[in-house]
């Protein structure tokens, strides 16, 4: 009978506290509307489950800015996976067309790239952007594809030892922080 073998995360530090938090998704949505403002031709797609609340401060800090409320929806892409990580999700929101626009694809932590790669195929299925970014609150590095960031909130260098853990409410909340554990 072989042995099972439990893995236990250990908290190793707390990288981005709530205020830090909040000052980054303001840098961040900044960063998305300097070039061509909150045009019409902006739409922010969170990747489920992540990216959800990250797109939504995203999207209210864009409005708090411009005053314009760019669309918004979410995107489902477990089809699209070509590893285990599927599991169930509520399916996408997006009720825009993507074709011509500027898609800016939002989740939380970019690891080896693969829930990106999945994002790209499930959003051309959609239409085709004249443009896609990415925006990731952590870049933890160790990417398997050739996939890179356009916005980023914080690059954390890690190990695959190690896991990163984005607690993000839809509004601020002092409970909001990203902490790195260590699997034993």
């Amino acid at each position: 009978m072989a042995a099972t073998h439990a893995t236990t995360l250990k908290q190793k530090r707390v990288v981005l506290s709530s205020a830090e938090l909040q000052r980054t998704v303001e840098r961040l949505a900044q960063a998305i509307i300097e070039p061509n403002g909150a045009s019409d031709d902006l739409l922010l797609i969170g990747i489920r489950k992540g990216g959800e609340n990250f797109a939504r401060r995203i999207h209210a800090q864009i409005k708090e800015r411009t005053g314009v409320s760019v669309p918004l929806g979410f995107l489902n892409i477990t089809i699209y996976r070509d590893d285990d990580a599927a599991r169930e999700m509520p399916d996408s929101q997006i009720a825009f067309d993507v074709s011509g626009k500027e898609v800016v694809i939002v989740d939380d932590v970019l690891y080896t790239g693969r829930t990106i790669r999945s994002a790209l195929d499930a959003i051309t299925d959609l239409g085709r952007p004249r443009v896609a970014r990415l925006c990731v609150l952590v870049d933890r590095g160790l990417r398997e594809l050739p996939i890179q960031p356009d916005y980023v909130g914080r690059f954390i260098p890690t190990s695959r030892a190690e896991h990163v853990e984005v607690q993000l409410g839809r509004e601020p909340s002092d409970s909001d922080r990203v902490t790195i554990f260590e699997r034993t």
